[in-house]
């Protein structure tokens, strides 16, 4: 790949590609594979990597509000686009642009089927998302029969799936729990299938899901993070390849002198002679504050550099003191070595922030091979 004269996010169609087919691979021939790409598909770029599992055949779309799925559909996607979180506000919108909701509970139930209905609609497709354990959107399993009975009243609607959410699918010392969830939401599929007189599409299983629970995978699977290289476990991630790789350059390099400080309120004290640089990435940028004093590294000629002091709006500073480096020279923040996992583990977080957090106005570059 070629090296960076500037902050850049390069994004690689071909490790997609591995990605989506190792998952597949752990699938059933008849499962349907839901490609989640909300929050600017994981922080990288929704639309191009829309169009390229379009171009692989992905059955199904998930993003998170109702704006990302306009803006695939401005992008020429025809695959349907499951909303995962609308609000009632954008219904008219979203059945002018051809996206499906998922509703959660009465209010947003009733509200589409009032909207769908002045908007003369026959059977147009939703999704109902019932709560097995997050508790954080979802009917409750008590609320079959009263599900059932709104879809069954209108011609407006008719219900293309019904889904639910893991909440640990990732921590194996929750398999009990797990279970249970898969358990009650196999209950609930079988009692609505029953009382509506069809069979929606069953969907439960996250990434972690479909590498640790192959019984949860029924009739199609939603993968996000997996998608973008990161299978939530060190045994996962030797099979999957980041697609994203954040890199800069050293902009300028600075001699400190015992007892000089570096940064803003002077967080950084030499206690000796060294040699640092500064690089055009900042808090502004999606490396927090809290990256900073040591805590966070980056990568220069595979050699570590820690960052000093407070990380900046637009810039950090590192420690070279030990590194053979010139201005101008590339920096990688991650990608492989180290992958976004390890970075963000130094502040005590997970890679689903760090990628997500990458500003708009880093330059993405689209690696095709």
């Amino acid at each position: 790949m070629p090296k960076a004269r500037e902050t850049v996010l390069e994004i690689d169609l071909k490790a997609l590609k591995h990605n989506y087919e190792y998952i597949k691979s752990k699938l059933k021939s008849n499962t349907k594979i839901l490609a989640v790409v909300k929050a600017f598909a994981y922080g990288s770029d929704a639309n191009e990597i829309a169009n390229y599992l379009q171009n692989l055949e992905v059955d199904y779309f998930a993003v998170a509000y109702l704006s990302e799925g306009v803006a695939l559909r401005d992008a020429g996607i025809k695959t349907p686009i499951l909303v995962l979180h609308p609000q009632a506000i954008n219904f008219k919108t979203l059945i002018e642009r051809c996206l499906e909701p998922s509703l959660y509970n009465a209010k947003i139930l009733n509200e589409f089927i009032t909207i769908a209905s002045k908007e003369k609609q026959s059977n147009y497709p939703v999704h109902i998302k019932f709560n097995t354990g997050l508790n954080r959107l979802g009917f409750g399993e008590n609320e079959v029969d009263y599900v059932v009975s709104k879809a069954s009243e209108t011609s407006a609607i008719k219900v293309k799936s019904i889904f639910s959410h893991l909440a640990a699918s990732e921590d194996l010392t929750e398999k009990a729990f797990t279970e249970r969830q898969i358990k009650t939401f196999k209950s609930i599929s079988e009692k609505f299938s029953n009382a509506i007189g069809y069979k929606p599409i069953l969907h439960l299983a996250n990434t972690s899901g479909i590498l640790n629970y192959p019984e949860a995978h029924l009739d199609m699977v939603r993968t996000g993070i997996g998608l973008y290289g990161y299978g939530n476990s060190e045994k996962e991630n030797e099979h999957l390849i980041p697609i994203a790789t954040l890199k800069s350059v050293i902009s300028q390099i600075h001699i400190i002198k015992k007892g000089e400080t570096v940064g803003y309120n002077r967080a950084y004290k030499s206690d000796g002679l060294i040699k640092t640089a500064t690089i055009p990435i900042g808090h502004a940028d999606g490396i927090g504050r809290q990256y900073g004093n040591k805590k966070g590294f980056v990568t220069i000629n595979g050699k570590k550099a820690l960052i000093i002091g407070n990380v900046c709006m637009d810039m950090i500073m590192i420690d070279i003191t030990d590194i053979d480096c010139h201005e101008g020279d590339e920096v990688i923040i991650f990608g492989n070595h180290p992958n976004a996992s390890q970075f963000a583990r130094t502040a005590n977080t997970i890679s689903y922030e760090i990628i997500t957090a990458i500003s708009q106005r880093v330059k993405r570059l689209i690696i095709d091979n």
